[in-house]
């Protein structure tokens, strides 16, 4: 299995020249060229453009570029896909998905604009119907990412920001479920306030223990934290690797029972201490 880390994945306003430019020195995991909420009216078709010829360039290095389009129920939607089908980033953000249906109607309209069959999809998760038909949007074939848009998800549900998140932990673990059930990575949503590094780190490490595989971010600032709170420590590594090294030998040895720091073994945990080392051989390979 290939692993591919998405611990930070930054939205960059496709509108502005010099946040882009910018973009190619940042140690973002990934990046989502934004069309939608970022960027005015006016600026639309230019931004466009520029998100077109920003993931055609080649100047990103590893970091996976996508682009989120707008909706097809916007005068941009369907040229938005359209323009991203022919610059061939790593998938396109679909906001506020509905449904299987809504998925199937991206999907034709890629293919019709000539998209790599390789183009995914990355679904927002963020409306009432979309929360309802999570299972559906997460089985379609097409999607390799769940993206959860928290901010809306407030607004729809009238629910209160709260540092603990209690209005929408309900939500964001049908969510996981449901990327866990069909095979599909799961995306944290954005923290707000820029300044308040504090704040960020605790729900960063919130949702890394709840199992989401990374964060999405809204400014540079954020990058780094979210790279560290989702990146195996030393001491998980080390651990890992005495977990698998003493389940072999009781296996080789014929024994049934495993202890390593005073903690009984089982298949399961060294499934676990494989996952942790392929995260951390991948990450690493990022660095070089």
């Amino acid at each position: 299995m290939t692993i591919t880390p998405r611990r930070s994945v930054l939205y960059m306003p496709a509108a502005n020249t010099r946040a882009l430019q910018k973009a190619r020195d940042i140690a973002a995991d990934a990046l989502i060229f934004d069309l939608e909420d970022a960027v005015a009216p006016d600026s639309k078709p230019m931004a466009r453009v520029q998100a077109a010829e920003a993931a055609a360039s080649g100047q990103y290095g590893h970091r996976e570029i996508t682009i989120r389009c707008n909706g097809l129920d916007t005068p941009w939607g369907h040229d938005d896909l359209a323009a991203a089908a022919a610059a061939g980033p790593s998938a396109i953000v679909v906001p506020k998905v509905s449904g299987a249906s809504h998925l199937g109607q991206v999907s034709d309209l890629l293919d019709g604009a000539g998209a790599s069959g390789s183009l995914a999809i990355w679904a927002m998760v963020e409306t009432p119907e979309g929360l309802a038909n999570v299972n559906e949007i997460a089985a379609f074939d097409r999607v390799a990412v769940l993206v959860m848009g928290t901010n809306d998800m407030y607004k729809e549900l009238r629910a209160q920001m709260v540092p603990s998140r209690a209005p929408l932990m309900t939500h964001l673990s049908n969510c996981l479920l449901a990327a866990r059930r069909y095979g599909k990575i799961a995306l944290d949503g954005v923290y707000n306030d820029v300044r308040d590094p504090e704040g960020f780190t605790a729900e960063a490490t919130q949702g890394r223990e709840m199992g989401f595989d990374g964060k999405t971010l809204i400014h540079p600032g954020q990058v780094e934290l979210a790279n560290t709170i989702w990146s195996p420590s030393v001491d998980d590594i080390e651990h890992s690797k005495r977990v698998i090294a003493a389940f072999d030998e009781a296996e080789s040895e014929g024994r049934g029972v495993v202890t390593v720091d005073g903690k009984m073994i089982e298949n399961l945990h060294v499934d676990n201490a494989r996952q942790m080392l392929a995260v951390a051989e991948a990450i690493a390979r990022l660095d070089h």
